[in-house]
């Protein structure tokens, strides 16, 4: 795990990107990264993604209050999402919740995520459903909520949003940019009114499978992807919110 100061840096990037692509819900939703005993960072509550910087990030402790001194809240919200995850999930560094238009969208639909794309097919048979249960402010929800998440790397939660988690702040963010963009596409095709076309679920498995990186010997490989992403995208945060790692 890297040290606290770099996760600082690149959990507030993540804010600003988060912020840059669109898919923020004014001050509602939350990012966290888990640092060393039973401690995560996460959010100020109250403040706009666009205004999060590596220094005003919040120190959460086991209890869900801040263990530094510090003027902001936590949203209790966000600290009963969080919290259950990183403790049930080892290998959930970093937790990524959204509101977003197309994500509720999809969270509204029985069917769920469609293998409609490329882009939902990283997530076939990889994503859980967690039912609505009202906000999110019962602790005797996390139980649930984890054993619904399993080991997949994406949780929808329904009539309410997304969610995925990563063993880093880049990978956390590049599964919610693709998870978006699928369910942008699946509501922009469902809107088209035509008969949707989905490929067999052999070659969905398939394609799920490359996208993990578990590619056959036959295939050609492509392992550094998402690394190389994931520095485009530190970069293009330099560039429009500079401020992010004061």
């Amino acid at each position: 795990m890297a040290d606290e100061e770099a996760l600082r840096r690149e959990l507030a990037a993540v804010y600003r990107l988060v912020a840059h692509f669109g898919m923020t819900d004014l001050i509602f939703t939350h990012i966290s990264v888990r640092l060393p005993g039973d401690r995560f960072l996460i959010n100020p509550y109250g403040l706009l993604f666009e205004e999060i910087t590596a220094s005003n990030l919040v120190t959460v402790g086991p209890d869900g209050t801040p263990v530094e001194d510090t003027p902001h809240r936590v949203n209790p919200a966000g600290f009963v999402i969080h919290s259950a995850v990183h403790a049930a999930r080892p290998d959930a560094h970093c937790v990524l919740h959204t509101h977003t238009r197309a994500g509720c969208a999809v969270a509204a639909q029985a069917g769920g995520l469609l293998p409609l794309n490329q882009m939902s097919l990283e997530f076939y048979d990889r994503v859980g459903y967690h039912d609505y249960e009202g906000v999110a402010l019962n602790l005797a929800e996390r139980e649930r909520l984890v054993a619904d998440l399993g080991g997949h790397p994406a949780l929808i939660l329904r009539n309410h949003g997304l969610l995925t988690v990563g063993a880093t702040p880049g990978q956390a963010f590049l599964r919610m940019h693709y998870l978006e963009k699928a369910c942008q596409i699946q509501v922009a095709a469902q809107s088209g009114g035509g008969t949707l076309v989905m490929p067999p679920p052999k070659v969905c498995e398939h394609a799920a499978r490359q996208l993990a990186g578990e590619s056959s010997d036959d295939d050609l490989q492509d392992t550094e992807a998402y690394d190389l992403a994931w520095a485009a995208l530190l970069r293009l945060a330099d560039r429009i919110a500079p401020d992010h790692a004061s």
